[in-house]
Protein backbone atom coordinates (compact mmCIF):
# COMPACT_ATOMS: atom_id res chain seq x y z
CA UNK A 1 0.00 0.00 0.00
CA UNK A 2 1.42 3.37 -0.96
CA UNK A 3 -0.08 5.18 2.24
CA UNK A 4 1.59 3.36 4.56
CA UNK A 5 4.94 5.79 3.35
CA UNK A 6 2.90 8.47 4.71
CA UNK A 7 1.45 7.24 8.14
CA UNK A 8 3.50 8.34 11.11
CA UNK A 9 0.78 7.63 13.91
CA UNK A 10 -1.54 5.30 15.14
CA UNK A 11 -3.86 5.17 12.14
CA UNK A 12 -7.08 3.40 11.81
CA UNK A 13 -6.82 1.25 8.39
CA UNK A 14 -10.54 0.57 6.60
CA UNK A 15 -10.75 -1.73 3.98
CA UNK A 16 -14.00 -0.66 2.06
CA UNK A 17 -14.75 -3.78 0.12
CA UNK A 18 -14.97 -5.93 3.07
CA UNK A 19 -17.06 -3.17 4.89
CA UNK A 20 -19.34 -3.55 2.25
CA UNK A 21 -20.01 -6.81 1.93
CA UNK A 22 -20.56 -7.01 5.75
CA UNK A 23 -23.21 -4.21 5.53
CA UNK A 24 -25.29 -6.14 2.28
CA UNK A 25 -24.82 -9.24 4.03
CA UNK A 26 -26.76 -8.20 7.03
CA UNK A 27 -29.00 -6.22 5.08
CA UNK A 28 -29.62 -9.39 2.90
CA UNK A 29 -30.33 -11.02 6.09
CA UNK A 30 -32.91 -8.67 7.85
CA UNK A 31 -34.79 -8.25 4.33
CA UNK A 32 -35.35 -11.86 3.66
CA UNK A 33 -37.05 -12.25 6.76
CA UNK A 34 -39.15 -9.41 7.18
CA UNK A 35 -37.26 -7.66 9.67
CA UNK A 36 -36.74 -3.91 9.70
CA UNK A 37 -33.35 -3.30 9.33
CA UNK A 38 -31.89 -0.54 12.00
CA UNK A 39 -28.39 -0.21 12.28
CA UNK A 40 -26.39 1.01 15.35
CA UNK A 41 -24.22 3.72 13.78
CA UNK A 42 -22.40 4.46 17.08
CA UNK A 43 -20.02 1.94 15.73
CA UNK A 44 -18.73 4.03 12.12
CA UNK A 45 -19.70 7.19 13.56
CA UNK A 46 -19.15 8.64 9.87
CA UNK A 47 -21.70 10.54 7.92
CA UNK A 48 -19.97 9.52 4.93
CA UNK A 49 -19.77 5.33 5.50
CA UNK A 50 -23.45 5.82 6.51
CA UNK A 51 -24.14 6.37 2.81
CA UNK A 52 -22.70 2.86 2.72
CA UNK A 53 -25.99 1.74 4.12
CA UNK A 54 -28.33 4.07 1.99
CA UNK A 55 -26.77 2.29 -0.78
CA UNK A 56 -28.20 -1.53 0.99
CA UNK A 57 -31.49 -0.14 1.32
CA UNK A 58 -31.21 1.57 4.98
CA UNK A 59 -33.60 4.18 6.01
CA UNK A 60 -33.57 4.16 9.61
CA UNK A 61 -30.72 4.16 11.66
CA UNK A 62 -29.85 3.81 15.78
CA UNK A 63 -27.56 5.91 17.60
CA UNK A 64 -26.30 6.01 21.49
CA UNK A 65 -26.78 9.98 21.77
CA UNK A 66 -28.20 13.40 21.27
CA UNK A 67 -25.11 14.85 19.75
CA UNK A 68 -25.04 11.86 17.44
CA UNK A 69 -28.39 11.97 16.44
CA UNK A 70 -28.42 15.58 15.70
CA UNK A 71 -25.17 15.13 13.65
CA UNK A 72 -26.72 11.84 11.32
CA UNK A 73 -30.02 13.92 11.19
CA UNK A 74 -27.82 16.74 10.01
CA UNK A 75 -26.71 14.27 6.67
CA UNK A 76 -29.93 13.47 6.15
CA UNK A 77 -31.32 11.09 8.42
CA UNK A 78 -34.86 11.34 9.69
CA UNK A 79 -35.76 8.45 11.54
CA UNK A 80 -33.49 7.84 14.88
CA UNK A 81 -33.97 5.94 17.60
CA UNK A 82 -31.48 6.93 20.65
CA UNK A 83 -30.82 2.96 22.13
CA UNK A 84 -29.42 4.68 25.53
CA UNK A 85 -32.01 5.38 28.74
CA UNK A 86 -32.81 8.91 27.83
CA UNK A 87 -31.21 11.89 29.70
CA UNK A 88 -33.70 13.76 30.78
CA UNK A 89 -31.07 16.99 31.70
CA UNK A 90 -30.91 16.92 27.92
CA UNK A 91 -35.14 17.71 27.07
CA UNK A 92 -34.22 21.34 24.77
CA UNK A 93 -31.88 19.01 22.40
CA UNK A 94 -34.26 16.61 22.28
CA UNK A 95 -37.23 18.86 21.81
CA UNK A 96 -35.07 20.43 19.18
CA UNK A 97 -34.64 17.28 17.25
CA UNK A 98 -37.74 15.71 17.68
CA UNK A 99 -39.32 18.82 15.27
CA UNK A 100 -37.20 17.66 12.43
CA UNK A 101 -37.03 13.83 12.67
CA UNK A 102 -38.60 10.96 13.56
CA UNK A 103 -37.00 10.61 16.82
CA UNK A 104 -37.47 7.80 19.12
CA UNK A 105 -36.33 7.82 22.89
CA UNK A 106 -35.33 4.96 25.94
CA UNK A 107 -37.00 4.60 29.02
CA UNK A 108 -37.21 2.28 32.10
CA UNK A 109 -38.47 4.25 35.20
CA UNK A 110 -41.58 6.24 36.08
CA UNK A 111 -39.08 9.25 36.85
CA UNK A 112 -38.20 9.43 33.24
CA UNK A 113 -41.80 9.06 31.73
CA UNK A 114 -42.85 11.78 34.17
CA UNK A 115 -40.73 14.66 33.53
CA UNK A 116 -41.33 13.70 29.05
CA UNK A 117 -45.05 13.53 30.37
CA UNK A 118 -44.21 16.98 31.62
CA UNK A 119 -41.72 18.54 28.62
CA UNK A 120 -41.62 16.97 25.80
CA UNK A 121 -43.35 19.68 23.05
CA UNK A 122 -43.16 17.35 19.73
CA UNK A 123 -43.74 14.08 19.38
CA UNK A 124 -41.86 10.79 20.01
CA UNK A 125 -41.57 7.39 20.02
CA UNK A 126 -41.15 5.69 23.06
CA UNK A 127 -39.59 2.49 23.39
CA UNK A 128 -39.23 0.57 27.01
CA UNK A 129 -35.85 -0.78 27.42
CA UNK A 130 -36.06 -4.91 28.58
CA UNK A 131 -32.89 -6.34 30.11
CA UNK A 132 -33.24 -10.29 28.82
CA UNK A 133 -29.77 -10.82 30.87
CA UNK A 134 -27.28 -8.23 30.02
CA UNK A 135 -27.85 -6.49 33.80
CA UNK A 136 -27.04 -3.38 32.09
CA UNK A 137 -30.12 -1.27 31.84
CA UNK A 138 -33.56 -1.99 31.51
CA UNK A 139 -36.49 -3.40 33.16
CA UNK A 140 -35.93 -7.20 34.36
CA UNK A 141 -38.31 -9.22 31.88
CA UNK A 142 -40.03 -10.68 34.66
CA UNK A 143 -40.83 -7.82 36.54
CA UNK A 144 -44.39 -7.94 34.63
CA UNK A 145 -46.02 -5.02 37.44
CA UNK A 146 -43.45 -2.44 36.45
CA UNK A 147 -43.95 -2.76 32.34
CA UNK A 148 -47.44 -2.52 32.89
CA UNK A 149 -47.16 0.19 35.41
CA UNK A 150 -45.60 2.04 32.29
CA UNK A 151 -47.33 1.22 29.61
CA UNK A 152 -50.79 2.17 31.36
CA UNK A 153 -48.98 5.72 32.32
CA UNK A 154 -48.16 6.23 28.45
CA UNK A 155 -51.32 5.23 27.27
CA UNK A 156 -53.02 8.15 29.25
CA UNK A 157 -50.56 10.40 27.76
CA UNK A 158 -51.39 12.47 24.86
CA UNK A 159 -50.16 11.56 21.01
CA UNK A 160 -46.53 13.42 21.54
CA UNK A 161 -45.57 10.33 23.80
CA UNK A 162 -46.48 7.68 21.41
CA UNK A 163 -45.50 4.21 23.20
CA UNK A 164 -43.94 1.91 20.15
CA UNK A 165 -43.14 -1.03 22.13
CA UNK A 166 -40.03 -3.34 23.70
CA UNK A 167 -36.63 -3.08 23.30
CA UNK A 168 -33.53 -4.95 24.48
CA UNK A 169 -30.06 -5.43 23.67
CA UNK A 170 -28.44 -9.44 24.41
CA UNK A 171 -24.97 -7.65 24.86
CA UNK A 172 -24.27 -11.00 27.05
CA UNK A 173 -23.65 -13.03 24.00
CA UNK A 174 -20.50 -10.73 23.74
CA UNK A 175 -19.04 -13.04 26.54
CA UNK A 176 -19.59 -16.31 24.71
CA UNK A 177 -17.72 -19.20 22.33
CA UNK A 178 -19.00 -20.77 19.79
CA UNK A 179 -22.00 -20.51 17.78
CA UNK A 180 -24.43 -22.58 19.43
CA UNK A 181 -23.92 -20.84 22.60
CA UNK A 182 -24.98 -17.47 21.01
CA UNK A 183 -27.48 -18.73 18.89
CA UNK A 184 -28.72 -20.29 22.35
CA UNK A 185 -28.29 -17.15 24.16
CA UNK A 186 -29.90 -14.73 21.26
CA UNK A 187 -32.53 -17.52 20.77
CA UNK A 188 -33.76 -17.31 24.93
CA UNK A 189 -33.04 -13.65 24.73
CA UNK A 190 -35.73 -13.53 21.38
CA UNK A 191 -38.08 -15.85 23.27
CA UNK A 192 -38.38 -14.02 26.82
CA UNK A 193 -38.94 -10.74 25.25
CA UNK A 194 -41.64 -11.95 22.59
CA UNK A 195 -43.08 -13.73 25.65
CA UNK A 196 -43.33 -10.26 27.87
CA UNK A 197 -44.42 -9.11 24.84
CA UNK A 198 -47.86 -11.12 24.26
CA UNK A 199 -48.11 -10.85 28.57
CA UNK A 200 -48.20 -6.92 28.45
CA UNK A 201 -50.46 -7.17 24.96
CA UNK A 202 -52.75 -9.22 26.75
CA UNK A 203 -53.06 -6.91 30.12
CA UNK A 204 -52.98 -3.80 28.49
CA UNK A 205 -54.82 -4.19 24.92
CA UNK A 206 -51.68 -2.05 23.53
CA UNK A 207 -50.09 -3.12 20.35
CA UNK A 208 -46.19 -3.41 20.77
CA UNK A 209 -42.88 -3.91 18.58
CA UNK A 210 -40.12 -5.70 19.51
CA UNK A 211 -36.86 -4.47 18.72
CA UNK A 212 -33.39 -6.62 19.27
CA UNK A 213 -29.84 -6.19 18.43
CA UNK A 214 -26.57 -7.71 18.91
CA UNK A 215 -23.90 -8.26 16.30
CA UNK A 216 -22.95 -12.00 17.21
CA UNK A 217 -26.92 -12.86 17.92
CA UNK A 218 -27.97 -11.44 14.62
CA UNK A 219 -24.98 -12.90 12.60
CA UNK A 220 -25.11 -16.06 14.15
CA UNK A 221 -28.69 -16.69 13.77
CA UNK A 222 -30.00 -18.57 11.29
CA UNK A 223 -33.45 -17.25 12.49
CA UNK A 224 -33.70 -14.05 13.86
CA UNK A 225 -37.31 -14.72 15.35
CA UNK A 226 -40.45 -12.93 15.09
CA UNK A 227 -38.82 -9.79 16.01
CA UNK A 228 -39.73 -6.63 14.31
CA UNK A 229 -36.50 -4.85 14.28
CA UNK A 230 -32.84 -5.45 14.20
CA UNK A 231 -30.26 -3.49 15.51
CA UNK A 232 -26.54 -4.59 15.04
CA UNK A 233 -23.42 -2.35 14.73
CA UNK A 234 -20.18 -3.79 15.29
CA UNK A 235 -21.01 -6.26 12.31
CA UNK A 236 -19.77 -3.29 9.67
CA UNK A 237 -16.24 -4.07 10.74
CA UNK A 238 -15.99 -6.72 13.35
CA UNK A 239 -13.02 -6.77 15.73
CA UNK A 240 -11.16 -9.37 18.07
CA UNK A 241 -13.60 -9.79 20.25
CA UNK A 242 -16.37 -10.77 17.61
CA UNK A 243 -13.23 -13.11 16.26
CA UNK A 244 -13.08 -14.77 19.49
CA UNK A 245 -16.98 -15.26 20.09
CA UNK A 246 -16.73 -16.92 16.24
CA UNK A 247 -19.56 -14.05 15.08
CA UNK A 248 -17.06 -13.41 11.95
CA UNK A 249 -14.61 -15.25 10.24
CA UNK A 250 -10.73 -13.33 10.18
CA UNK A 251 -11.36 -12.30 6.74
CA UNK A 252 -14.41 -10.31 7.19
CA UNK A 253 -12.87 -8.09 9.91
CA UNK A 254 -12.91 -4.37 7.69
CA UNK A 255 -10.38 -2.40 10.18
CA UNK A 256 -6.95 -2.72 11.80
CA UNK A 257 -4.72 0.09 13.68
CA UNK A 258 -1.71 0.81 11.71
CA UNK A 259 1.09 1.16 14.57
CA UNK A 260 4.59 2.64 14.33
CA UNK A 261 7.00 -0.12 16.38
CA UNK A 262 9.17 1.93 18.17
CA UNK A 263 10.99 -0.52 19.73
CA UNK A 264 11.77 -4.13 20.02
CA UNK A 265 12.91 -6.92 22.40
CA UNK A 266 13.36 -10.67 20.73
CA UNK A 267 14.54 -11.66 24.00
CA UNK A 268 11.55 -11.80 25.57
CA UNK A 269 9.25 -12.11 21.98
CA UNK A 270 8.37 -8.14 22.30
CA UNK A 271 8.04 -5.38 20.26
CA UNK A 272 6.73 -1.81 21.98
CA UNK A 273 4.00 -0.11 19.42
CA UNK A 274 3.35 3.71 19.41
CA UNK A 275 -0.15 2.74 19.57
CA UNK A 276 -1.48 2.74 23.46
CA UNK A 277 -5.01 2.75 25.15
CA UNK A 278 -5.44 6.68 24.76
CA UNK A 279 -5.74 4.90 20.83
CA UNK A 280 -6.83 1.70 21.18
CA UNK A 281 -8.61 2.13 24.43
CA UNK A 282 -8.68 -0.58 27.02
CA UNK A 283 -11.02 -2.99 26.24
CA UNK A 284 -10.13 -6.91 26.26
CA UNK A 285 -10.96 -10.27 25.10
CA UNK A 286 -10.24 -13.62 26.91
CA UNK A 287 -7.74 -16.06 25.54
CA UNK A 288 -8.26 -19.08 27.26
CA UNK A 289 -6.90 -17.85 31.27
CA UNK A 290 -4.72 -14.60 29.54
CA UNK A 291 -6.52 -11.10 29.37
CA UNK A 292 -4.99 -9.44 26.06
CA UNK A 293 -5.88 -5.96 24.45
CA UNK A 294 -6.02 -7.07 20.53
CA UNK A 295 -4.50 -9.18 17.38
CA UNK A 296 -1.37 -8.91 15.57
CA UNK A 297 -1.22 -8.73 11.80
CA UNK A 298 1.43 -7.81 9.15
CA UNK A 299 0.61 -5.05 6.73
CA UNK A 300 0.58 -6.06 3.40
CA UNK A 301 0.49 -3.95 -0.18
CA UNK A 302 -3.58 -5.39 -0.52
CA UNK A 303 -4.07 -4.60 2.96
CA UNK A 304 -3.07 -6.78 5.69
CA UNK A 305 -2.86 -10.68 6.93
CA UNK A 306 -4.65 -12.74 9.19
CA UNK A 307 -3.92 -12.47 12.42
CA UNK A 308 -0.87 -14.01 13.27
CA UNK A 309 -0.77 -17.13 15.63
CA UNK A 310 0.22 -16.70 19.01
CA UNK A 311 0.65 -12.93 18.80
CA UNK A 312 -1.35 -10.59 20.75
CA UNK A 313 -1.48 -7.22 22.32
CA UNK A 314 0.15 -7.97 26.43
CA UNK A 315 -0.29 -4.82 28.03
CA UNK A 316 -1.37 -0.68 26.88
CA UNK A 317 -0.31 2.21 28.62
CA UNK A 318 -1.29 5.53 27.59
CA UNK A 319 1.26 5.72 24.60
CA UNK A 320 2.73 1.85 24.64
CA UNK A 321 1.09 -0.93 22.84
CA UNK A 322 3.27 -3.94 24.02
CA UNK A 323 2.95 -6.91 21.70
CA UNK A 324 3.83 -10.53 22.01
CA UNK A 325 5.25 -11.63 19.05
CA UNK A 326 7.61 -14.95 18.53
CA UNK A 327 9.54 -16.26 15.46
CA UNK A 328 9.63 -16.07 12.86
CA UNK A 329 7.77 -12.93 12.70
CA UNK A 330 9.56 -11.24 14.79
CA UNK A 331 12.30 -11.32 12.80
CA UNK A 332 10.76 -9.68 10.39
CA UNK A 333 9.69 -6.30 12.16
CA UNK A 334 11.73 -3.64 12.10
CA UNK A 335 11.61 -0.22 14.50
CA UNK A 336 10.49 2.14 12.50
CA UNK A 337 7.80 0.09 10.23
CA UNK A 338 4.38 -0.42 10.97
CA UNK A 339 1.97 -3.40 11.85
CA UNK A 340 -1.20 -3.90 12.28
CA UNK A 341 -3.22 -4.60 15.51
CA UNK A 342 -6.84 -5.47 15.43
CA UNK A 343 -8.48 -3.80 18.32
CA UNK A 344 -10.55 -5.98 20.90
CA UNK A 345 -13.18 -3.35 20.37
CA UNK A 346 -13.12 -1.29 17.16
CA UNK A 347 -16.02 1.12 18.53
CA UNK A 348 -13.94 2.31 20.77
CA UNK A 349 -10.89 2.73 18.98
CA UNK A 350 -12.68 4.70 16.26
CA UNK A 351 -13.89 7.51 19.04
CA UNK A 352 -10.41 7.43 19.99
CA UNK A 353 -9.11 7.76 16.76
CA UNK A 354 -11.27 9.52 15.07
CA UNK A 355 -10.91 9.00 11.29
CA UNK A 356 -10.41 6.07 9.16
CA UNK A 357 -8.03 6.08 5.99
CA UNK A 358 -8.83 3.75 3.48
CA UNK A 359 -6.71 1.15 1.91
CA UNK A 360 -6.49 3.60 -1.39
CA UNK A 361 -5.99 6.67 0.50
CA UNK A 362 -8.96 8.08 1.59
CA UNK A 363 -9.41 10.21 4.74
CA UNK A 364 -13.09 9.69 5.95
CA UNK A 365 -13.38 11.85 8.89
CA UNK A 366 -16.08 11.03 11.66
CA UNK A 367 -18.43 12.77 14.24
CA UNK A 368 -15.78 12.81 16.95
CA UNK A 369 -13.14 14.61 14.46
CA UNK A 370 -15.77 17.35 12.44
CA UNK A 371 -17.19 18.53 16.05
Amino acid sequence: MKILKSITRPTLLLNEDIAKKNIHRMAAKAHAQGKIFRPHFKTHQSAEIGEWYREAGVTAITNSSIEMAQYFANHGWNDITIAFPVNIRQIDEINNLAQSIQLGLLVDSEESVQYLIQHITHPVRVWIEVDTGMHRSGIPCEDYQKFEHLIHLLQQQPDALKLTGLLTHAGHTYQLHGTEQVVKTYTQSVADILALRSRMESATGVQLKVSVGDTPGCSLADDLGKVDEIRPGNFIFYDAQMLSVGACQADQMAVVAACPVVAKYPERNEIVVYGGAVHLSKDTLMDGERRIFGLVSLLQDDGWSLPLPGAYVRGLSQEHGILHITSPHIDSVEIGSLIGVVPAHVCLSIAALREFTTLQGKIIPTLMKTS
